[in-house]
């Protein structure tokens, strides 16, 4: 399968650059992926398509200040750092940039020493793994000498860091938003749950994926980096429950959709509680045993997570809903509008 299946032409000035001030205020354009029917909706209308018994899973991740940057400290080189995935006690793996820089045995400076990093891993595309000791508590230092890892395509500053968290953001580790989920606010939530609905928490730490974009041809090729997922007893139970008494499992973006797909897929399409690492993934073809609806935001074209959207919808109804998009001037990636499949 040919990875120029997926592309599309985007206007630049579609891009997003700032949220809306009102989370709720994005538009929204429903998919019928049996079909392929269209329409445009607000936000809020979501809740029209929601019924009581059907469980809504949402990724409580949090995006931590992940990005640094500092100087090396043999020749006052600068050096980027993108945490991406913590692989022991205060040992990073992270993208560097220029990663050519530094060396095994290498030590970064950041804060005029405040944090000092020392490369003792080179992994492959721009990857290293570094070792960070500090005085303190860790997660106080980055709050301060880090920066949010806003994606490359957003070019302005954010004013409120907290925009760029969803509101219901728990657990420390991601390296980006789970952006389907930036549209929430707890007032909403609460109101699916006066309908009936549930309200199911897991955890995805969204990692170097997010970034990487696929540059081989073929997409059975492509190899996707494995990022850490949990989901406990009571949202296993939650999710089984639902399924059991006919309701309909809906994710709240593609990486609550890949957590639970994971977990179907490694337990004969049972929902149990498990954590570890996952690198599926899922493109056209793809059998899916957990969901039943999506709700996302629009992609980059050629994204894995475009393909993900067209293994769901069906790839012809996906590109036929994404150049109505174009045309009706919806906002796109991150800070942008959504789209629910169901």
């Amino acid at each position: 399968m040919d990875v120029s299946q997926f592309d599309f032409t985007l206007p630049e000035e579609l891009i997003a650059q700032t949220p809306l001030k009102d989370r709720t205020r994005s538009r929204l354009l429903v998919l019928n992926r049996r079909t392929g029917e269209t329409a445009h909706r607000n936000f809020k209308d979501m809740l029209t398509y929601l019924k009581a018994g059907d469980a809504l899973v949402i990724n409580n991740t949090r995006v931590i200040p992940a990005r640094l940057f500092g100087i090396k400290e043999e020749t006052g080189a600068k050096i980027e750092v993108l945490l991406l995935k913590e692989k022991g006690e205060y040992t990073w793996e992270a993208l560097v940039k220029p990663a050519k820089r530094l060396k095994k045995g290498t030590r970064v400076s950041f804060g005029d020493g405040k944090l000092v990093g020392i490369c003792t891993e080179e992994l492959e595309e721009g990857r290293r793994d570094i070792q960070f000791s500090f005085d303190g508590i860790f997660h106080e230092v980055l709050d301060e000498l880090g920066q949010m890892p806003l994606p490359p395509y957003i070019q302005t500053q954010l004013d409120e860091q907290e925009r760029y968290q969803t509101v219901y953001a728990k657990h420390r580790g991601s390296a980006a938003a789970p952006t389907a989920g930036l549209h929430f606010t707890r007032e909403l939530l609460e109101e699916a749950e006066q309908k009936g609905v549930e309200i199911v928490n897991i955890t995805l730490h969204v990692g170097l994926g997010t970034f990487r974009p696929v540059s081989v041809e073929d997409v059975e090729s492509h190899k996707m980096h494995a990022e850490f997922y949990q989901v406990d007893e009571e949202a296993a139970a939650a999710l089984e429950r639902v399924k059991a008494q006919g309701g309909r499992v809906i994710a709240v973006g593609t990486t609550s959709a890949r957590t639970l797909e994971t977990i179907a897929r490694d337990n004969g399409g049972k929902l149990k509680a498990s954590s570890g690492w996952t690198d599926i993934f899922i493109y056209p073809g793809f059998e899916f045993r957990a969901l039943d609806g999506l709700l996302t935001n629009f992609h980059l074209p050629k994204s894995t997570l475009v393909m993900l959207v067209s293994a769901f919808a069906g790839r012809e109804n996906v590109m036929g809903a994404y150049q109505e998009a174009v045309s009706q001037h919806y906002r796109f990636f991150s800070f942008g509008d959504a789209m629910l499949i169901i």
